[in-house]
């Protein structure tokens, strides 16, 4: 059993290096068809045991980043760093435990309705749920490291869960090369090769058409050290840095700021935005630029300050967006006020940040209607699906100079050129130090500024309107289906045993 909990965490941690930035893309179908190679024959406590063994490989490799946000920026003890790390890695890994039990409770023992429709099926579900219960983490899902590959010309169809469920299901059908009988091996290999020659066939298919006149764009890239950016001495340095840059990109239609770029509250800055606002207006230019803002509002507890982690349109228009998924213990805390002080991770000089209101109606900007997000938001792709059917282009701010130069800002990179990808238009991705980039509907990355400079990025986009199948359905189709290949392979399951 040692033996085999150990051959599980080194799968696990193997398909860490399917995901950017070492992209081995085919780790994400023989890393699971390990794994359920080792589900062979268990009870369903080894199940469990070896499925907790695989999920902690794969987060304390793909997710160790962590320890750097916690403890070399947010200034956290050590042993409250790797408290938090080693609780989001058991957390993770639960799901794969809980998978494991389900597996040997309700599968066959063998043969195509368990490795083919029962296991990729069960794993595709999981995968979705944890990417939204609790909030959510959907960090490391299969379907993300496929960016590169024919199989990315799907995601139009059903996102990341058809992705994965596809990588499921061929990494079934090497378990089934390996353990079936000579008609069952004849089924694995079409499922080895049919979902290849679909996204081939799709790869070309334009699910959404160019709208107007394509348009001039820049993103600035202030560089800020993470552990300078809040330091009141350097907030006018900071402000000045960027005012200098985004005069080097104006006559952009629209111009594209990080997530948090001016480190102060938006209430704290009018004359300064009143500045920008007049080098904006004669260049023909607009702005979005990432800021904090604060505003009283009325509670249960009377009259109290909110703080906002925004995005701030500034041009013909003036708009607002708010974001919604907060980090849990970076931008909000879910413990008792009385903790706090010493369990924060983040040296902001404000309290908990507010979940914005829902959202469906784009930021209009440069003559765009732009679908917006703020650091990790786009990693909840349905969420964004109103405000995606009514824009022509999105928008990720960010600030990854949190993770250091780890794989975070890849990884991250890599979920925001899948949200394109999906949605078949261009995206505007404008981080602190970088990956600050511009990406086309194909996913391609057709612009990058260099990491960890300040700097600025020109590019033109083209707008583009209609709805991918995925934009219409979002992820219910798939989960759906999910649910009832499960269900079949569990009847049969109880039909033979009768």
């Amino acid at each position: 059993m040692i033996l085999r909990l150990l051959a599980a965490a080194a799968a696990g941690a193997a398909l860490a290096a399917a995901f950017a930035p070492l992209s081995l893309w085919w780790l994400a179908i023989l890393s699971p068809a390990a794994l359920f190679w080792l589900w062979q024959g268990a009870t369903p406590r080894h199940a469990a045991l070896v499925g907790f063994s695989y999920g902690a490989g794969t987060f304390s490799v793909g997710t160790y980043w962590l320890y750097i946000s916690v403890h070399q920026f947010g200034e956290a003890p050590l042993a409250v760093a790797l408290l938090l790390l080693i609780g989001l890695v058991a957390i993770m890994s639960l799901y794969f435990a809980l998978l494991g039990q389900l597996v040997a409770r309700l599968l066959p023992a063998r043969g195509v309705l368990r490795w083919l429709v029962g296991l990729p099926a069960a794993w595709g579900f999981i995968e979705w749920w944890r990417g939204w219960f609790l909030s959510g983490f959907g960090w490391l899902s299969l379907g993300y490291s496929q960016t590169d590959t024919w199989l990315a010309a799907l995601a139009p169809i059903g996102g990341v869960p058809l992705l994965s469920g596809l990588l499921l299901l061929m990494a079934g059908a090497l378990v089934t090369l390996l353990l079936g009988n000579a008609r069952e091996r004849a089924v694995a290999a079409a499922a080895l090769v049919v979902p290849w020659i679909a996204a081939f066939a799709l790869r070309g298919v334009e699910w959404t058409r160019p709208s107007g006149d394509p348009v001039s764009v820049a993103i600035v890239q202030g560089a800020i050290p993470q552990d300078q950016k809040w330091q009141a001495d350097n907030r006018d340095a900071t402000l000045e840095i960027y005012r200098k840059l985004n005069k080097q990109v104006l006559g952009s239609r629209l111009i594209v700021w990080p997530e948090a770029a001016a480190p102060d509250l938006a209430n704290n800055m009018v004359p300064y935005l009143r500045q920008l606002a007049g080098d904006l207006g004669p260049a023909g230019s607009e702005l979005l630029i990432g800021v904090l803002r604060a505003e009283r509002a009325g509670t249960e507890r009377g009259s109290e300050t909110q703080y906002f982690n925004s995005v701030l349109a500034l041009g013909a228009e003036i708009g607002w967006y708010d974001k919604r998924h907060l980090v849990p213990f970076a931008e909000f805390f879910p413990v008792p006020g009385f903790v706090r002080s010493w369990l924060r991770m983040m040296s902001l000089p404000y309290s908990d940040f507010t979940h914005g209101a829902a959202q469906d109606v784009p930021l209009r900007a440069g003559g765009l209607s732009l679908a917006v997000t703020i650091c990790y938001e786009d990693a909840y792709a349905t969420s964004q699906l109103p405000m995606l059917r009514a824009s022509d282009a999105l928008v990720n701010v960010t600030n990854d100079a949190w993770f250091g130069r780890s794989s975070a800002r890849h990884q991250h990179l890599q979920i925001s050129r899948l949200r394109a990808i999906e949605s078949q238009r261009f995206l505007l991705r404008a981080a602190n130090d970088g990956i600050s980039a511009v990406v086309d509907p194909r996913g391609r990355i057709s612009a990058r500024a260099p990491e960890f400079e300040a700097s600025v990025l020109r590019a033109e986009i083209q707008p583009r309107s209609g709805q991918t199948p995925y934009m219409r359905t979002g992820n219910w189709p798939t989960i759906l289906l999910f649910c009832a290949l499960v269900g079949l392979a569990a009847v049969a399951r109880r039909r033979w045993r009768a």
